[in-house]
């Protein structure tokens, strides 16, 4: 089971920052678990949340604001951590290691996502990096716009627990999953993730730091555990064998 860092290692970095995703590697990660949107001017820019309120105190939103303005938001001060800025997706690309595994979740509500599926799937394309990313999304467009731009990489739909579970595991998943699915880690059951392997889909499971949890989800064949402390979880995953 390989450990994925949660927006970075989230809880001792500001989240979806280079400096998470150096703390990630720091810590002895697998790979890293990022969200991607498209901003005004329309780079690819690293960030959770649709407005900037929570990680910077600004009623600034990110699809209608420009990458030179976004740069200005110190997303690090108000998480409780030192000044942050929010990275484009191709500086973290850049900055993650070649054997790091890299699940790009793809964050659009609307009908039109802007761009940012082709952006991203040509992005991971030209760079030569399809056998060490995964494309994720709560929003199956966004993986069927994906699959029409690049058939080859990577796609795992991501269940939400708040919608009804049966349409999304056994019509949306299997329409626009080619490599896995992205249950809640309570969604993980071992006749669950039996069913997905045995149909040849991966597991990555979100969002664990509890020891107890995380040895079970090994034990049913979880393939990815997603994680706000990569270090942490895996020497008490160590100790525990």
């Amino acid at each position: 089971m390989l450990l994925l860092a949660h927006r970075g290692a989230s809880a001792d970095a500001p989240e979806n920052t280079l400096e998470a995703f150096a703390e990630a590697v720091r810590q002895g990660a697998d790979g890293v678990e990022l969200d991607a949107r498209v901003c005004s001017s329309g780079e690819v820019v690293v960030c959770h949340d649709d407005r900037l309120d929570r990680l910077a105190g600004l009623p600034w939103e990110v699809r209608t604001t420009a990458w030179w303005k976004l740069q200005r938001a110190d997303v690090g001060t108000p998480l409780g951590f030192g000044p942050a800025r929010i990275p484009l997706l191709e500086e973290v690309l850049e900055a993650l290691p070649a054997h790091f595994l890299v699940n790009i979740e793809l964050k659009s509500g609307h009908l039109d996502d802007g761009g940012l599926a082709h952006r991203v799937a040509g992005l991971v394309t030209q760079r030569g990096l399809a056998e060490r990313v995964v494309i994720s999304s709560f929003n199956p467009l966004c993986l069927f716009r994906v699959a029409a731009a690049a058939p080859s990489l990577r796609r795992g739909l991501l269940i939400d627990p708040n919608k009804p579970w049966r349409p999304q595991a056994y019509v949306l998943s299997p329409l626009v999953s080619s490599h896995s699915v992205h249950p809640h880690h309570g969604a993980c059951t071992p006749e669950r993730v039996a069913e997905w392997t045995g149909s040849g889909l991966r597991v990555a499971a979100w969002t664990v730091d509890e020891p107890a949890r995380a040895r079970e989800l090994a034990e049913m064949g979880v393939s990815y555990l997603i994680t706000n402390r990569p270090g942490p979880l895996r020497e008490a995953l160590r100790s525990s064998r």
